[in-house]
């Protein structure tokens, strides 16, 4: 309202100035002729500038609605791509020919649109900076025997800030190994603690699998010091967790039960489903302050598996993932890997619950409950493309379409509630058609 009366003000005074104007040149004008045409002249220009006014006004909310959208997709928004451990193996050994690899590495991502690299530095209890000492050095990194005095995680994080990415150290936390026990060296924690008979419970083996044990408070602690060593050493932009968190468990089954002996022997009143989301949402929340301790200006998020369903499950994972959206203490942001696409069809041949629209959705509507700060980015599956996926259609849509992540992308900012997007792989860029799906992808990433 006070906007409409203001601009009437402006119209007014404007028609008065123009026609006491107009009038003096009228005065001037000694025949009847010339008086006729001053006054038609006048009459002509305030209907003119009547006319011009109202098409502004019609025209101004139009431009601001689309100011809104649009600011929308041009802000700041996170465009991350994981680079992992296999990512890490295929790295030059010696240093030149390293660093100029990661460079490559580096304006790759910038070049598609990207802003964010999420790099593994814990994968498999074992690490890939010289100045992190939790975990040893991991056979991955290729550069530990030939260049024992060289950092390459430090060079990987230099050489990403050039090219304006933020650096994130992705983090297994609770993996450990299964067939490259024997690769792991004898001095690393986990070694000496299965060695020692009062601390060998902080390492379950479970169906071939070795796991630290997420309920013993010294793996907890161990975890998060380690955690702490990165954002003390490294000038990493954020941390992020990946999806291992519990296996899947059966406690009827003596060989699934994992840590039900320590339930037991806890005397929680909780039952063992929540005992254990317990045992997570503690890391969680000690590394969300530690990050912050240590870097006040760093993130910490994580990258969940796609189906609400599976995290709120009472036999795997056991993750409080409605807590810790409704809470401003365990992360900044959650990114969900939603690698399906949009046709994922049951056997029944009905749209799947694990279809890409339907998690977003899922997502989208928690999100929208929550009253925290935590944001919503969307993991999509780059290595899926021009791959035969078992989709439940006779020809998979990822064989049949090159513009999938591209539609995933739109659908996920139409909703207003996404704030950014992780791509994974960096291994499959360099595949053709994952090139594709770049390609079309790159249209609404570049200069976003």
């Amino acid at each position: 309202m006070v906007f409409y009366l203001g601009y009437s003000m402006i119209v007014s005074n404007f028609i008065i100035l123009k026609k006491k104007e107009i009038e003096n040149e009228i005065n001037m004008k000694k025949t009847w002729f010339g008086e006729f045409i001053g006054k038609l002249i006048a009459v002509l220009l305030i209907m003119n500038t009547l006319a011009s006014l109202q098409v502004y006004a019609a025209v101004t909310p139009v431009r601001r609605n689309d100011t809104v959208k649009s600011t929308v997709v041009e802000q700041k928004e996170l465009r991350g791509v994981w680079f992992s451990y296999i990512d890490w193996s295929e790295m030059p050994s010696d240093v030149e020919s390293f660093k100029k690899r990661a460079d490559q590495v580096m304006t790759d991502i910038k070049n598609r649109g990207m802003n964010a690299i999420f790099c593994h530095v814990y994968s498999h209890s074992d690490s890939y900076g010289q100045k992190l000492k939790s975990f040893p050095l991991s056979k991955f990194m290729v550069t530990k025997d030939s260049a024992p005095d060289f950092d390459p995680l430090e060079y990987m994080i230099e050489s990403a800030h050039k090219q304006g990415l933020s650096f994130h150290a992705w983090v297994n936390p609770y993996r450990v190994t299964n067939s490259m026990m024997r690769d792991i060296p004898d001095g690393s924690i986990v070694k000496q603690w299965m060695a020692d008979p009062s601390k060998q419970r902080n390492v379950l083996l479970h169906e071939g699998n070795y796991y630290l044990n997420p309920s013993s408070a010294e793996v907890r602690n161990y975890l998060v010091n380690s955690i702490s060593e990165i954002c003390k050493n490294y000038a990493v932009d954020g941390v992020q967790f990946d999806d291992y968190f519990y296996p899947s468990l059966n406690d009827n089954d003596p060989a699934k039960r994992f840590d039900k002996a320590e339930y037991d022997a806890s005397g929680s009143s909780l039952g063992i489903t929540q005992w254990r989301r317990e045992n997570v949402s503690m890391l969680v929340k000690d590394v969300y302050k530690a990050v912050h301790d240590a870097r006040p200006q760093a993130v910490f998020g994580i990258s969940p598996v796609a189906l609400l369903s599976n995290l709120r499950s009472d036999k795997s994972y056991f993750v409080d993932i409605d807590t810790w959206m409704a809470s401003n203490e365990y992360i900044d942001y959650i990114m969900p890997q939603l690698y399906h696409g949009f046709e994922a069809k049951t056997r029944l041949g009905i749209l799947a619950p694990h279809s890409y629209i339907n998690c977003l959705n899922s997502w989208v509507d928690l999100k929208r409950k929550s009253s925290s700060n935590v944001k919503l980015y969307i993991g999509l599956g780059l290595y899926r493309a021009g791959k035969d996926i078992k989709d439940g259609n006779a020809v998979s849509e990822w064989l049949r379409y090159n513009d999938i992540l591209l539609r995933q992308v739109k659908a996920a900012r139409e909703t207003g509630e996404v704030s950014g997007f992780g791509i994974f792989a960096y291994q499959n860029f360099r595949e053709a058609p994952a090139a594709l799906e770049l390609d079309n992808l790159q249209t609404v990433f570049t200069n976003q």
